[in-house]
Parts: structure tokens; sequence; C-alpha cells
């Protein structure tokens, strides 16, 4: 099992990531402060997690078609939990009692973008120690995408045996805190990391639509 704990620096976070999930533009010069201010906040208090947990099969669990597909030639199998933290959520929990109705958006926004990355800096981790190894891996993929039920959290947490980064799940398999990730990774010498296969799911809301390509100078 591999874990790490990360400060929102070590995230390397651009702020073009933010302004696209929240979807406003980032010329508006009171946005700018507001975004800036909330950054400030989270960099005091953020302790991102992950952890990483092998597997030699996925017996048990049902993928669906898609993901299956996408794990081909798969020889062992690692799964994630990656979390902004219960320390953030504690931080979202307070501006929502303050009811700052526009930080309460900033930081959802925000939270979200923490968790993505902090699972992209897991990847590069797992990377890391696939080095020199002839081994390569798939992308990621989470329940409640591509066809895999979210239910199938149910399964996937107990394997971490309470190594969960904090992370909870409640009877609906909601994972709080809120801005977390699971999933699975396919690791062989014949795997391919193909395109998320947009095309073929009908998840509209699904973040990889949407995943920005291109930097942005930071703001903060």
């Amino acid at each position: 099992m591999i874990t790490d704990c990360l400060t929102y620096d070590e995230l390397n976070i651009s702020l073009t990531n933010v302004f696209d999930t929240l979807q406003c533009p980032d010329t508006d010069a009171s946005l700018r402060v507001e975004v800036n201010e909330i950054i400030k906040q989270a960099r005091d208090i953020l302790q991102a997690r992950f952890t990483i947990l092998f597997r030699d099969s996925i017996d048990g669990f049902d993928v669906g078609k898609i993901i299956h597909r996408q794990l081909a030639g798969a020889e062992r199998y690692a799964f994630f939990i990656a979390t902004a933290g219960c320390e953030y959520q504690t931080f979202q929990d307070r501006l929502k009692e303050s009811g700052d109705i526009v930080r309460m958006f900033i930081a959802d926004a925000l939270g979200s973008v923490i968790a993505e990355a902090c699972a992209d800096r897991m990847e590069e981790r797992l990377a890391t120690e696939l080095a020199g190894s002839g081994l390569l891996s798939t992308n990621r993929f989470s329940p409640g995408y591509c066809g895999w039920h979210v239910s199938q959290q149910q399964i996937l947490f107990p394997l971490f045996k309470g190594e969960t980064c904090g992370v909870q799940l409640t009877p609906s398999s909601l994972m709080i805190p809120i801005k977390s990730v699971s999933g699975i990774i396919g690791i062989g010498t014949k795997v391919m990391r193909h395109d998320y296969p947009c095309g073929l799911c009908e998840l509209k809301t699904c973040y990889k639509r949407r995943k920005p390509h291109h930097s942005h100078p930071s703001l903060s």
C-alpha cells in the first residue's frame, strides 16, 4: 500500500482549472479577489491525501463493459482513494454556516479541483513506482462513471481495511469528505492508455468532458 499527504502547493493547481470548474470568466476583478482569498485559506489548512492498494484481480467487481475493455491486458490492479481531506470538509462546513453563498460556490469548485489534482498526483506516484519495471498503466476509472455503478464503492472500500485517508461511505455510497475520488487503474506490460471513451458514455455531467487542457498564469 502507498499513502501520501500533500499540501496545496504540492498539488500544482492551475487557476484555469478553478475558473473552468466555476464556469465563470477570470476577467471579473471582484471574483478574482474572492477566488484568491479562498485559495489562501485552503493553503493554510489543506492536507490532501491518497492511498493506493494493489490486487491481482478484480473478482467480485462488475466494472461494466466500457471499463472492462479499457482494462484489457491488465495483470494487476491499483485501487485508490484520493481526497481533499477532512480539514477541507470542515472549512466548507464553516462557510456554509456563515451563509456566504459566493464563497461557498468558490470553495465547492476549488474542492473538486483539489480532489482531482490529488488523484493526478496519485497517478504520478504510481508511475514513479512502476518506472523501470516494464509495467504500464491505464487511465483511472471511478464508480459512478462509464457504467460502473456507484454502489460498488461498498465492495471497494473494505479492501483498504480502514486505511481510507479518513474517507467514509454513507449507506448510499456517497463519500465523506465529499471532495474525494476513488477507483481503479489497470497495470500490465500490454495495457494501453486510451483516451477516455466519452463518445460511448451517456453521463453528460462527467468532469472528463470539460477537463481543460491548457495552462493559466497564477493569480495568487
